[in-house]
């Protein structure tokens, strides 16, 4: 019997081609851009999940009450962690962490690596593998480092290399470290992009700062014990908060900041470290948002949906060709039940192997998808047995419902009606009409979005940052020299180049650069009795020249006033906050006991991302003040000669060291790389959704010419033209697109309009990008039901 269904199953599919094919081109395409996206949204929620104590792990960060309103901050100071453990029950382990840009000696060979500066419980914490050395304690004394099996290769060309050494310059001096571990190169799905680690007792100053609460330079990660509570621990934390950050919640009762509910004015708070992915800042806030992950396995998932909605209608239109087949094996005595399995039987085959040439499809195009939308993520990720159970049950219900609601259909004709080759199709055609009105309603959901998300893309690339970031070429400061050292030498080294046009530094990159570091400075200090923090910044001379910042009043740093060390350059924010009316040579306590000379403001720039409002800035010139770039206006149409010239003089000067310069405007485009990738995976989506539309569109109209066959014969030979034939059997056709657009609109309204509130500086929502996706919609369907009239066989039987 079996052997039966599946014989005249493949016996009816290949007498209709253009169905099968049709039916197996749409899913196979949504299957694969299923497989795929769904890929990359399992990837995306991947992130540290991978830890065996992932549920009892967390970074800590505080809220603290500001005359201004909340304000979460995740830099904690050096006693933070070692305290915590000891005085807060719960605590089984903690670490803290920062990372930066090192250079590494090994012989004459000069690497600049992401060093990490850790403690020993770390290692406990977090389950990076670990190849060679030491599993516990692998930093227990000073000089010990641990390295990736990668930055072992770039070292010592080998990866077993404990009990090895080279040097790391730490605090401008390079010192010997002693490799004790060897780690497998970690995933990409983490948010710790470590090369090496070392203790944290190596950072600069360290004793100095142990007892200090006030500087702030890391992250602090805790593990708690089984069987602790997070809101518990964080109630049981206040005592601890309210002793060492005495200082703090004073100044903010001093400031008229209002207490939380709790009464409090500064508060510990603990966040999964697999949330940590999802962070966003909102109003000044940390705030986890999985949408992006959510919403790109929500695509996939709609276009399998209006892939299987084809599948149904054009099964419907393609039963008409099969009434008599119907009334014959009824008159022969065939049952419902055996038409039911023998039509949902075609079902389930054309569904594997469209899955199939799915998989095949997705396997030969994953490497494009991976490097177009610059996801690492690979097949391997969804190949377990949770996923593969999850994707036959998903399988199943498809073809359950897309399947057997034709079968269903077609087995419940009766005898009489099947013979005599009419299908009513009135009571379904309901049905089959709210299909159609969700699935284009899908197709304009995602093409009002695709318009939305391309004009805030455009807005954002093309914004007034408020320095010109064209022509200005950026390195770090790799060398074993100072960085003002190597200013000075790379000004000598090009001052007889004429497309140098100006040469400055900064201990910040604008944007994102080359290595894909950058960084913050925050400094807190006391003002006419309110307590001020402000973004920092050091510069070396001719920096605003070179980024063409605007001031406002007042002038810009001078080499010939000895005194501009001890001045400061701040931008409108910055002087908003302090309240000065009139804020030029206002004297700023900034560096403890030394007093800074405001001699300039400027007008306000965006220094960080464009979702940030633009923060109060402060910018120095003291020489005691470490820079880290390099920052070359060069002249326009020379960026390829200058970048030469730059890198040979950067050879003369530092010979062994690695160039790794970037283009500003580069840099800046990095920072739109989360909006580009989603911009272009719903593009992608869309264009996937209105095809497979247009497929199911057509074979509606197919259905309907078949049951109007004889009249469009009629009105042709009475005279009737293509258009008139084209307007009648599209009318009915376009008040459905209308309908879908009347119910997509203010769905895609609340869904843009949320994603734009992440954005401070974003478009406005206006009617046109719904108007231009409705127009373009009914356009398309236009032109994909006129394809059949078209064609001259209809004929009067």
């Amino acid at each position: 019997m079996f052997k039966n269904y599946i014989k005249i199953a493949w016996r009816n599919l290949i007498k209709d081609k253009t169905f099968t094919g049709l039916n197996i081109l749409g899913l196979s395409i949504a299957f694969a851009a299923a497989i795929l996206l769904s890929i990359a949204s399992i990837y995306e929620l991947s992130f540290d999940n991978f830890h065996a104590n992932k549920d009892r792990l967390f970074i800590s960060y505080f809220i603290s009450q500001n005359p201004e309103g909340a304000k979460a901050t995740i830099t904690q100071p050096l006693a933070m962690a070692p305290t915590l453990k000891e005085e807060v029950p719960g605590v089984k382990y903690a670490s803290r962490y920062r990372e930066g840009y090192n250079l590494v000696k090994k012989g004459e060979k000069e690497l600049l690596l992401d060093l990490v500066f850790l403690d020993n419980d770390y290692f406990k914490m977090f389950s990076f593998p670990m190849l060679y050395g030491k599993k516990n304690d692998p930093l227990e004394h000073q000089n010990s480092v641990v390295v990736t099996a990668e930055t072992a290769n770039k070292i010592f060309g080998e990866t077993n290399v404990i009990g090895k050494s080279f040097d790391i310059q730490v605090g401008g001096e390079l010192k010997p470290f002693v490799v004790t571990a060897v780690l497998k190169d970690l995933p990409k799905n983490t948010n710790d992009d470590l090369s090496l680690a070392i203790s944290m007792e190596n950072t600069p100053y360290y004793q100095e700062n142990l007892t200090e609460w006030g500087n702030r330079n890391h992250h602090v990660y805790v593990q708690l014990e089984n069987g602790v509570d997070v809101a518990d621990f964080e109630k049981n934390a206040q005592k601890f908060t309210n002793l060492h950050f005495k200082g703090d919640i004073d100044d903010a009762q001093r400031d008229g900041a209002q207490p939380n509910a709790e009464g409090n004015y500064k508060k510990l708070k603990l966040m999964s470290i697999t949330d940590w992915h999802f962070v966003k800042i909102k109003n000044h806030l940390f705030e986890v948002s999985k949408s992006y992950p959510y919403l790109i396995f929500g695509i996939g998932m709609l276009i399998i949906i209006i892939a299987s909605v084809n599948f149904i209608n054009m099964s419907i239109a393609r039963s008409t060709k099969r009434l008599k087949e119907i009334g014959m094996r009824k008159t022969l005595g065939a049952a419902k039940s055996q038409l039911f399995i023998q039509f949902w039987a075609e079902s389930v085959f054309i569904f594997l192997t469209s899955a199939i040439i799915g998989l095949l499809l997705s396997l030969l195009i994953a490497d494009p998808f991976q490097s177009l939308f610059r996801i690492p993520a690979e097949f391997s990720t969804i190949v377990n047995p949770s996923m593969i159970l999850g994707f036959l049950v998903i399988m199943a219900a498809i073809t359950l419902i897309a399947g057997g609601y034709p079968a269903l259909l077609l087995s419940k004709l009766k005898t009489i009606q099947s013979l005599k080759g009419k299908l009513d199709m009135s009571g379904k055609n309901k049905l089959r009409n709210v299909l159609m009105v969700f699935q284009f309603s899908i197709a304009i959901l995602l093409v009002t979005g695709t318009l939305v998300l391309w004009q805030q893309l455009h807005f954002m690339q093309n914004k007034n940052l408020g320095f010109n970031k064209e022509q200005v070429i950026a390195f770090p400061l790799n060398g074993k020299k100072s960085a003002r050292e190597s200013l000075k030498l790379l000004r000598n080294e090009l001052q007889d180049n004429p497309n140098i046009v100006n040469i400055s530094g900064a201990d910040n990159i604008l944007g994102i650069d080359a290595t894909g570091s950058r960084f913050e400075s925050q400094m807190g200090f006391e003002y006419k009795g309110r307590n001020i923090n402000t973004n920092v910044l050091a510069v070396d001379y001719d920096y605003i020249k070179t980024l063409d910042l605007n001031l406002k009043e007042g002038r810009d740093f001078n080499r010939n006033f000895a005194t501009d060390s001890l001045s400061l350059i701040i931008n409108e924010s910055m002087a908003k906050l302090l309240q000065e009316e009139e804020p030029l040579n206002k004297m700023i306590p900034i560096g403890g006991n030394r007093k800074y000379k405001i001699i300039g403001v400027l007008k306000d720039y965006n220094f960080q991302d464009l979702n940030r409002e633009i923060a109060p800035l402060t910018i120095s010139v003291d020489p005691n003040w470490d820079l880290y770039y390099a920052y070359l206006k060069v002249a326009p149409n020379t960026a390829s000669q200058s970048y030469d010239a730059i890198e040979k003089a950067w050879a003369n000067i530092e010979p062994n060291a690695e160039f790794v310069a970037s283009f500003l405007d580069e840099n800046i485009d990095r920072t739109f790389r989360n909006e580009k990738r989603l911009t272009s995976m719903i593009t992608s989506g869309s264009i996937i959704a209105i095809i497979l539309s247009c497929i199911g569109l057509f074979a509606m109209s197919i259905l309907v010419v078949t049951q109007r066959t004889k009249e469009i014969g009629v009105r042709k030979i009475v005279g009737a033209g293509v258009t008139n034939i084209t307007l009648l059997l599209t009318k009915d056709f376009l008040i459905l697109v209308g309908i879908a657009f009347v119910i997509a609109t203010p769905i895609a309204w609340y869904f843009t309009n949320e994603w734009l509130q992440n954005y401070v500086f974003r478009i406005e929502l206006s009617l046109w990008f719904f108007i231009a996706a409705g127009v373009l919609s009914l356009l398309i369907a236009v032109v994909t039901i006129s394809f059949r009239p078209l064609k001259p066989h209809y004929k009067i039987r």
